[in-house]
């Protein structure tokens, strides 16, 4: 089916990108949320969004304008049911997703695609009482939704072939970059490798092998400069297979395979250290710190995606 009417559920942070990546590339959108204090933040974060890449020169004024009057703001969940397609992006907890698929999907066209931003629930079991489960599967998106050019999309055990390929042909029609996971297990293809990732950094700074700030090196000037353009395979195959069947060989068995959430992750958050947004994590961000990382994230993701990817 040809996609043109976009349902965002959900005014947050990932709602509000992915509304004005839509709306930009010219599709009618609305974007609902039960609350209005919501809407008005969301309608705010789009503001700053389109302010911050006319300020990069991302976009002229003339289209950020265009984007933000292509923009429908609503708490009538009524207003989703003529949409082709429904994004949800709403509290990642599965009672309130689940609850809220069973009201909506009997309130949409029979035809149209529904779809989730969880980044990890399981597919089928938000799924559970859904009209229509072989249009129901998984899109998630990456935090900045406007800024990560993947999409990774996930199938449920009912969706059908035609519900898949709508959804990566719409990613692809707004210049996203797709990945499809085939099987609705815990965690999909992204947050398993990052899990993984982090597990082993966690590690090497709990066994005193590293500093924090010698990982995050290590993997911004070394592995990451490298996975920026190329895939672990594809890493591999520029190095040689027997090259890493050797490292593999003598290296697998002294990995971390712990299964708890480790020590150095659940002490600060058993502190409430939750990063940039309450101010200290593994880093601190108070006195202003916050805003000035989070410009820096974006102008760096900004360049990395100008060199590779635009056309």
């Amino acid at each position: 089916m040809e996609i043109k009417k976009i349902g965002i559920a959900g005014a947050g942070l990932m709602g509000a990108s992915m509304s004005q990546i839509f709306a930009h590339h010219g599709y009618d959108v609305v974007v609902y949320d039960a609350f209005d204090a919501a809407l008005e933040k969301g309608r705010h974060l789009v503001e700053l969004n389109q302010a911050a890449q006319v300020e990069a020169g991302e976009v002229t004024d003339a289209e950020a304008a265009r984007t933000l009057a292509a923009l429908r703001f609503t708490s009538e969940l009524d207003a989703l049911a003529d949409r082709d397609i429904i994004i949800e992006s709403i509290i990642e907890k599965l009672d309130v997703k689940q609850a809220f698929w069973a009201k909506l999907s009997r309130i949409v066209r029979p035809e149209t695609i529904l779809t989730t931003n969880t980044s990890g629930l399981s597919i089928d079991s938000i799924a559970a009482d859904i009209a229509g489960k072989h249009r129901f599967l998984g899109m998630h998106w990456m935090n900045p939704a406007h800024l990560i050019p993947c999409i990774e999309i996930i199938r449920g055990s009912e969706t059908d072939d035609a519900s898949t390929e709508a959804v990566i042909a719409l990613a692809h029609a707004v210049g996203k970059k797709t990945t499809v996971c085939k099987k609705d297990v815990p965690g999909f293809i992204l947050n398993r490798i990052q899990l993984a990732i982090l597990r082993e950094c966690i590690s090497l700074v709990e066994d005193g092998i590293a500093d924090i700030a010698d990982v995050d090196a290590c993997m911004k000037y070394g592995l990451g400069f490298r996975y920026a353009a190329f895939g672990p395979f594809e890493v591999v195959d520029f190095g040689g297979i027997d090259t890493f069947h050797h490292i593999a060989s003598y290296l697998n068995a002294e990995l971390c395979n712990a299964t708890d959430v480790q020590k150095l992750l659940d002490d600060h958050y058993k502190r409430g250290e939750f990063g940039v947004k309450s101010g200290k994590g593994f880093y601190d961000y108070a006195d202003g710190k916050d805003t000035e990382a989070l410009r820096d994230r974006d102008e760096k993701f900004l360049k990395i995606y100008n060199a590779l990817y635009r056309d």
